[in-house]
């Protein structure tokens, strides 16, 4: 190696075998960071070094520029022990101090060059010595067998007859310091200077000169692609340059391939896109069943026309680069033939029963052992869905129809082979059946939303399914006690929370959350449902997930708290209330009112009794008798806003009321001694919470 003071760039590479690939662009960015962090650490590189991750589907690698052989020699200063222990009356050590130094390889002369020091409150030596900085060649195998052990790798794998274990056997390692190989030993593995590349397309053994000359060697001589965004980014824009050839799309957005791209990504070394074609007789399929088996299955690209109809061609990614492609297209076309055929056969067989004869077979099905079978489950959404699509004046008998017939699809050969299609197919077999519209509709409608930024069902047949489906899940499992806790959602209620939110929002719906609970937990058999406080804990539940919602749109804490602190039943109307509260807290007198609403709520916890109405005839003090005045002024006014939910101009109403409920505090003691006259002034406090706090906690407007 070169000298110590020798800063270049290092390259670190473990060669193995097929790596996982959803797993790869995690496990190559944390090897990379991983390594970067432990070299700062032992201050072999700056703070702000910049290093660059490798992922391919046979290596994880990592350059780090500015890298020392070996870092900055530090004066360390290092208490020994109190002057008292250390030294005898006449000023020599003492044993115990000549221990200390022989034990850190002190001569007897080095104590004069102790210094004395005070320490708390006693005297004591301290030593300063200069510590070399650690060496690269020392450390390197340390820090990368860090890293291997952090990789977030759920199951590791023994190969050969050595003790080393990792998520795949590996074949090589290579550390390169410049042009200088450091020496090292990682998974059983000696470190050298020699990588491989592409299986087919590279020859054997491939030298790297240096640990700069990394990529463009395995670029130009290995036939690898080796940075995962890089060879993502390359394989996006092929695919999108043959779909504009071909005159199709890759899909409606980004969004639709961006999976299948990761994962192809990860499988390829040298991509390079050709085109597909299967029979168009096979069109006659539901197209997401002929998607889902290619994208699935055989991680092709479809191709869709303008309109978004799935087109006979698709798109391939190969790991090969060759002259005549016509094998390689041939080949595919051959195995995605089966797999179509697979696809089509389901159908034609499925739509042989229709759903409704598919019911009985349900009742085997365990939705869960204390909540029964999928049958029984069945029967509670048709019953609910029924009666949310009442209270939206909706088609009844469509709303039951689709809540009966919204689960059959379950048992069916096309959804047993593909359950992401579970709500698709129900569709295309209701409306093959003869079912309506609007009801087959429904049926696909009522698992959205299924994430964030996903349709929300459209119209009230199929909003009412689709309450009801997630309704009963919250309902039935909070009931049995099976909450969500910390990371673990095994039901993926926080998702259904977020979709009942959704649709009550965005629809909107004017419909009382408690309401819908109350009703969800009617289709329960009587005494199922044990957990004690459960309806009421599961509205606390949505409304800390509508509070998470509403602060990631960008809505100010406060705001939302004040909204919320009510418990609002009505969640269409919480964005009008949420305007509201942020049009009040603009006035001037805002503030103002808002901290006399905190003291007022202070003043009413404190009584000993619930005060009734305030009685004019009670009044004394010209202020509490000009604030009653005003509240019975205002108080038509306000309730009438409120009634018609115009909640800005119910607080802007308020503000007028500032001047009399500063008055009143500054003239009224509201704790008088006399008995009468102090329930008189909490009474009129509590009529002016109420009247303020119809829309919001004002309260809690005040810092």
């Amino acid at each position: 190696m070169t000298n110590a003071t020798h800063v270049a760039t290092l390259l670190v590479e473990l060669l193995t075998e097929e790596l996982p690939p959803k797993a790869l662009p995690r496990l190559g960015e944390t090897f990379a960071a991983k390594i970067a962090d432990g070299l700062k650490a032992k201050g072999l590189a700056a703070a702000d070094t910049v290093f660059r991750a490798y992922a391919s589907p046979r290596r994880l690698a990592v350059t780090v520029t500015g890298v020392a052989a070996q870092g900055t020699a530090k004066e360390v200063t290092e208490k020994l022990m109190p002057v008292s222990v250390a030294l005898d009356a006449e000023g020599r050590p003492t044993p115990a101090l000549l221990k200390k130094m022989e034990a850190k390889g002190l001569s007897a002369g080095a104590v004069a060059g102790f210094a004395r020091r005070i320490d708390g409150k006693a005297e004591a030596l301290f030593h300063t010595a200069v510590v070399p900085g650690a060496k690269l060649a020392d450390v390197l195998s340390a820090i990368v067998h860090d890293a291997v052990k952090a990789l977030p790798i759920p199951k590791v794998m023994r190969w050969g007859d050595g003790d080393a274990t990792f998520v795949r056997p590996v074949h090589k390692l290579t550390f390169l310091h410049g042009a200088d190989v450091v020496p090292g030993r990682v998974l059983d593995l000696d470190s050298g200077r020699t990588t491989r590349g592409h299986r087919f397309m590279s020859r054997g053994d491939i030298e790297l000169a240096t640990a700069d000359a990394y990529e463009p060697t395995l670029l130009a001589e290995g036939k690898v692609i080796p940075c995962f965004a890089e060879r993502r980014a390359d394989i996006e824009r092929q695919l999108l340059a043959e779909a504009a050839k071909q005159g199709a799309r890759l899909g409606a957005s980004k969004e639709d391939y961006a999976d299948l791209l990761d994962e192809v990504a990860a499988l390829v070394e040298h991509p390079t896109v050709y085109v597909g074609e299967f029979d168009a007789e096979f069109l006659a399929v539901p197209q997401e069943c002929l998607i889902l088996t290619m994208r699935a299955n055989q991680k092709y690209f479809p191709l869709f026309d303008e309109a978004g109809t799935l087109l006979n061609r698709f798109l391939i990614v190969s790991n090969m680069r060759v002259a005549d492609p016509s094998n390689i297209v041939s080949g595919n076309a051959r195995v995605v033939r089966p797999r179509l055929s697979d696809a089509r056969f389901f159908f034609e067989q499925d739509k042989k029963h229709r759903l409704e004869a598919r019911l009985p077979r349900l009742a085997p099905v365990v939705y869960h052992n204390k909540l029964g079978s999928q049958l029984e489950r069945v029967e509670r959404l048709e019953a609910l869905a029924g009666a949310i699509a009442a209270q939206l004046h909706g088609d009844v008998a469509a709303a039951k129809r689709a809540a009966r017939l919204a689960k059959a699809d379950l048992v069916t050969d096309m959804v047993g082979e593909f359950p992401e299609l579970q709500g698709i197919m129900g569709r295309y077999y209701a409306l093959a059946d003869g079912e309506g519209q609007v009801v087959a509709d429904a049926i696909q409608a009522h698992y959205q939303p299924r994430f964030a930024g996903d349709a929300l069902p459209a119209g009230n047949v199929a909003a009412a399914v689709a309450l009801a489906d997630k309704l009963d899940s919250l309902v039935g499992f909070f009931g049995i006690g099976l909450l969500p806790t910390g990371d673990k959602d095994p039901f993926a209620l926080r998702r259904a929370a977020l979709g009942v939110l959704r649709i009550l929002i965005e629809t909107p719906l004017p419909l009382e959350l408690p309401k819908l609970i109350e009703a969800a937990a009617a289709g329960f058999k009587p005494g199922l449902l044990g957990a004690e406080g459960f309806a009421a804990q599961l509205q606390d539940f949505i409304l800390e997930r509508l509070k998470n919602l509403l602060r990631e749109s960008g809505r100010d804490g406060a705001v939302i708290d004040a909204v919320l602190a009510l418990k609002p039943a009505r969640i269409d109307l919480v964005p009008a209330k949420l305007a509201a509260v942020e049009a009040f807290r603009a006035l001037p007198e805002a503030e103002a009112l808002a901290a006399a609403n905190k003291r007022i709520v202070n003043i009413l916890k404190k009584a000993a009794a619930t005060p009734g109405e305030p009685d004019l005839a009670l009044l004394q003090e010209e202020a509490e008798k000009a604030l009653f005045h005003q509240l019975i002024e205002v108080a038509p006014l306000v309730d009438s806003h409120v009634a018609n939910e115009d909640y800005t101009d119910a607080l802007c109403a308020l503000a007028g009321l500032r001047a009399a409920v500063d008055r009143f505090f500054e003239d009224v003691m509201v704790m008088a001694e006399e008995p009468l006259t102090r329930h008189n002034r909490l009474a009129l406090l509590a009529r002016l919470a109420g009247l303020m706090n119809q829309v919001a906690d004002i309260s809690r407007l005040s810092a």
